[in-house]
């Protein structure tokens, strides 16, 4: 068995969190959410966490269950408007936000696992987003300076991957999960389906397994997915 097979995400998390740590975990709303490991996350009593996530999770729920459990310190995020938990606690003063615009989220993180420390974008500009930060001009137009961002440990939902870390991401879960796979110190992937390696073809992998450390695979509930069916068809000449 690959030395990156994990047998659960408990194991997969065993000697890498502690109080102060940043993680970043991937999903956009409910869709990519690697829920299994953040779940492991929480049991593993870790406090004081500097949460890089796209939005607040729900309540009861992905990175909800880490705000339930007045484990997170900071959140680096984008959308935050499902979380009652989340609302309490900002306007109580309990919790510190670095807001991002979306766009500008992701551009962090993806020139994070690049290695680029920073780059200047318009947007922003003229808002409270550039309080604080460095602008220059461009060509007459004025553009503020944002951050690469890393991790200590990043969790990552996949669709599928092999024993030596490639990964394949299915439609809408294909947002931050990959840029978030390069910018993690560690990088611990969930996947629904772990295939032999060589079942790929290499021109559609998505995140080579060289950014990848450990792996499981895991169950989810994927929240977002709803089976729908419709009755059958009336009669033409029915009542």
């Amino acid at each position: 068995m690959s030395k990156k097979i994990y047998e659960n995400a408990a194991h997969a998390l065993e000697g890498l969190t502690f109080d102060g740590m940043s993680v970043m975990a991937g999903g956009f709303g409910l869709c990519g959410i690697p829920e299994n490991l953040i779940a492991a996350l929480r049991d593993s009593g870790a406090q004081n966490i500097t949460a890089i996530f796209n939005n607040a999770g729900v309540d009861g729920f992905g990175l909800g269950l880490l705000l339930e459990t007045r484990q997170i310190k900071k959140m680096v995020s984008s959308y935050v408007g499902e979380n009652k938990e989340f609302e309490r606690q900002y306007l109580a003063g309990e919790l510190e936000l670095e807001f991002n615009p979306q766009g500008t989220m992701a551009e962090r993180i993806r020139a994070g696992g690049a290695g680029i420390p920073g780059f200047y974008t318009k947007t922003g500009v003229g808002t409270v987003i550039a309080d604080g930060k460095p602008t220059r001009e461009f060509d007459g137009e004025t553009y503020i300076m944002e951050t690469g961002l890393t991790c200590d440990v990043a969790l990552v939902k996949a669709w599928r991957g092999d024993a030596q870390g490639n990964l394949q991401f299915k439609d809408t879960a294909r947002n931050f999960n990959p840029m978030m796979a390069t910018a993690g110190e560690i990088t611990i992937v969930e996947v629904d389906e772990l295939v032999e390696v060589g079942s790929f073809n290499p021109n559609f992998i998505h995140t080579p397994g060289v950014f990848v450390q450990r792996i499981i695979q895991a169950k989810c509930e994927k929240r977002i997915e709803k089976v729908t069916t419709r009755g059958p068809r009336p009669i033409e000449g029915d009542a």
